[in-house]
């Protein structure tokens, strides 16, 4: 959420859907717990969110997945079902979004003047923009073209539905993106893709400063404009957002649990007895 409102405030996106894609359980990651369970989590964790969905793809093959192959997986779902024209962010579209014949008037859905009591709202919107291309690529809805203003997103201008672009970018942490600087860990062709054609979006962890890493990196500094920092709130700092730290606190018995985890995800945790040692 934190880092869709920081694109928004860009004025240079629109999010229409977040995908959440748990990794195969052959990953090999020390504890890690299997991919029912991990599922199972995840969707409890964004049952009551109108823009994020669980996409099992990943944990359904019968191997580890790269990055680059989910990422590219997306893209070609998006195009495929819904007719999207994808852009990348080295050769943009030119060509409409939507690939559907578009009437010669153009009806007006919102308008940004006081006469519309009904203000938008970025829920409308999302619900204009293919009903969020049907929650990320289940249907293929009918699309019309028509104008829109989405205030929320802070683009103060009238935007026409076939000029908007649309993109998958990669979201992770600066500890993820920290990462692409050990050698040999990541496939130079594939960092090329994900960095190059898709984009990154990085929230700040602690000790990972992402201008420090992009200068570390002779890949991350050749497309540093298209990966995103977003900013972090003093205030309420996005580090605490750890699933490490979930874990570590289910292990201690520490109450503070509730700080990391939303209250279903805890009850299925407890009661499959995940992440708990033998004395908590």
């Amino acid at each position: 959420e934190r880092a869709r409102d920081y694109l928004h405030k860009t004025g240079r996106f629109i999010v229409i859907g977040g995908i959440v894609s748990p990794v195969h359980d052959s990953y090999g990651k020390t504890g890690l717990v299997s991919s029912r369970h991990r599922l199972t989590m995840c969707q409890l964790a964004v049952q009551s969110s109108d823009w994020i969905r669980v996409d099992p793809w990943e944990c359904y093959q019968d191997t580890w997945q790269t990055t680059c192959s989910v990422l590219e997986h997306h893209r070609d779902l998006m195009k495929r079902v819904t007719g999207c024209i994808l852009s990348n962010v080295n050769t943009p579209s030119i060509t409409p979004v939507i690939g559907q014949p578009q009437n010669e008037s153009s009806q007006t859905i919102y308008q940004n003047n006081n006469n519309v009591s009904n203000k938008p709202t970025a829920a409308k919107i999302l619900g204009k923009v293919g009903e969020s291309l049907s929650r990320i690529c289940c249907v293929r809805p009918p699309m019309e073209r028509f104008t829109f203003v989405d205030e929320n997103a802070n683009l103060g201008t009238v935007m026409r539905y076939e000029e908007i672009e649309l993109r998958i970018l990669l979201l992770c942490g600066s500890d993820l993106l920290e990462s692409f600087c050990i050698p040999g860990l990541w496939n130079e062709a594939d960092m090329e893709v994900i960095v190059g054609e898709f984009g990154i979006v990085v929230v700040p962890r602690d000790g990972a400063d992402p201008d420090r890493i992009m200068n570390h990196s002779s890949i991350l500094r050749k497309y540093k404009n298209n990966i995103l920092v977003v900013k972090d709130d003093l205030n309420h700092p996005m580090s605490v957002v750890s699933s490490t730290k979930s874990r570590l606190a289910l292990q201690h018995g520490d109450g503070h649990v509730v700080d990391y985890l939303c209250q279903p995800v805890i009850d299925y945790i407890l009661k499959s007895q995940l992440y708990i040692n033998a004395s908590g």
